[in-house]
């Protein structure tokens, strides 16, 4: 039996425009939308939604997560974090390989795609981790069982860092389809982290993080996979960009090669050590006030192409500590709309864009198969959130597992009330609407 639910007389935003109407849901699919006031669907809804005053936008596509789940569930766990990526108005994540075990195999693959297919509120895909030795997997991969393949020039440890450029040619050549690439220079950050420890001792303060995993350290590595990504013609997607020299390359790099910015580059730098400390350690690092200005202005440009959180849960325990012992990364995935939202406010970009950028432009990248846009017969995956609703962060808001955030005591001016996956209310005003997990695997237009 169908069932069918209106969300009537929203504000929906899609595909650049804004216009008041009303979208109905059948099942799981977009069955009609509406334009213009009090307009009725051609089958009468069993349940209605007055969404008057709201804002209706297709469900967010956040393409770099770290949900921690196979291996280090102490800090998070795909249950957890769906749950806080539905509460932040995210109906599909792509989740990136760096667990326990690494995703750089067909079997490690198929493990974490059964974690969450069990755990997982909203719907799922993954990035295949790139290495020295396992090329005949990304030869071999089928190109519609992930989303892309992720490549660490810097960062990572283990099997997931690859430096040696005969490897690296080897990657970039016999890779079938996207790959996104982690741009920082080891020998770089390597030589910082010595010269900073001769001044400080073995654990520098904070501060120093932003020039031990410097302005070069990303410029010289994104220039090389550039450079890679040009010589082999490949596809490539440029990670968490940080920097005004980064956008200049990117600039004059040829059209398969964009650029994703993420949240910690766009609401922090590094003058906020001094309040925030180790909880925005992240890497890349943030950087300066005017890197951060920079990166907020280029959103209402052509030179980002999609914005994500690199949500990366770690305890609080382990953000103890200065540059070196401190671990990188932060909890942001719950916070990513309301926060651009404020940008939004702020005139760095406009509804439509912003809509463009953590919806649309994930689903063209990834490929994503009928989601990303309010269209008829795509899956109901939407969001629904209401302005001038000001709301203050305290912890126990917060739906990650670490159960902290840098964001702590922040007000926000606009507030997640509804999120729909696949035609399911998941998350309706601060509540998980039940333990149903509604959440299917991404699929693929390839």
């Amino acid at each position: 039996m169908s069932y069918r639910l209106l969300i009537h007389n929203a504000n929906i935003v899609n595909e650049g425009r804004i216009f008041v109407g009303s979208l109905l849901i059948e099942n799981d699919q977009i069955a009609e939308i509406l334009e213009g006031r009090d307009q009725q669907p051609s089958k009468p809804p069993f349940e209605t939604i007055d969404a008057e005053g709201c804002f209706l936008l297709p469900g967010i596509i956040d393409g770099h997560v770290h949900f921690r789940d196979p291996g280090l569930c102490h800090k998070a766990d795909f249950e957890c974090e769906s749950f806080a990526a539905a509460a932040g108005g995210v109906t599909t994540i792509l989740d990136m390989p760096n667990t326990l075990p690494a995703t750089t195999t067909r079997e490690a693959l198929r493990i974490k795609e059964e974690i969450a297919a069990k755990k997982s509120h909203v719907n799922y895909g993954f990035f295949l981790g790139a290495t020295a030795n396992n090329i005949q997997q990304l030869r071999d991969i089928s190109s519609r069982r992930i989303a892309g393949i992720k490549l660490f020039l810097g960062s990572s440890t283990g099997e997931l860092h690859v430096e040696e450029r005969s490897a690296l040619e080897s990657i970039f050549e016999t890779a079938p389809k996207l790959i996104v690439v982690h741009c920082e220079d080891n020998a770089i950050i390597s030589h910082n982290m010595q010269t900073a420890k001769n001044v400080w001792g073995i654990d520098p303060p904070i501060a120093c993080h932003s020039q031990i995993r410097s302005k070069e350290a990303c410029i010289n590595s994104t220039r090389f996979a550039i450079s890679l990504a040009e010589q082999f013609d490949k596809q490539l997607h440029v990670a968490h960009i940080s920097c005004e020299e980064e956008l200049r390359l990117l600039e004059k790099a040829n059209n398969k090669i964009t650029a994703e910015v993420c949240l910690p580059h766009l609401l922090f730098c590094e003058d906020d050590y001094k309040q925030l400390g180790s909880r925005i350690k992240c890497n890349p690092s943030v950087k300066s006030r005017t890197d951060r200005e920079t990166l907020r202005r280029a959103l209402s440009t052509d030179k980002v192409y999609t914005i994500a959180t690199d949500h990366a849960p770690h305890t609080v325990k382990e953000k103890i500590g200065g540059a070196a012992r401190a671990l990188s990364g932060m909890p942001m995935i719950q916070f990513s709309l309301p926060a651009m939202l404020e940008l939004h406010d702020k005139g760095y970009l406009g509804m439509e864009r912003l809509v463009e950028l953590m919806c649309h432009n994930p689903a063209r990248l990834y490929q994503i198969e009928n989601r990303g846009f309010l269209r008829i017969g795509y899956k109901a995956d939407l969001t629904l959130v209401r302005p001038h609703a000001h709301w203050t962060l305290t912890p126990n808001k917060i739906r990650s597992k670490c159960n902290w955030s840098p964001l702590e005591g922040h007000t926000f001016h606009w507030q997640v009330e509804k999120t729909f996956c696949n035609g399911a209310l998941v998350y309706n005003n601060g509540h998980l609407v039940s333990e149903t997990k509604h959440g299917l695997p991404v699929t693929y237009n390839r």
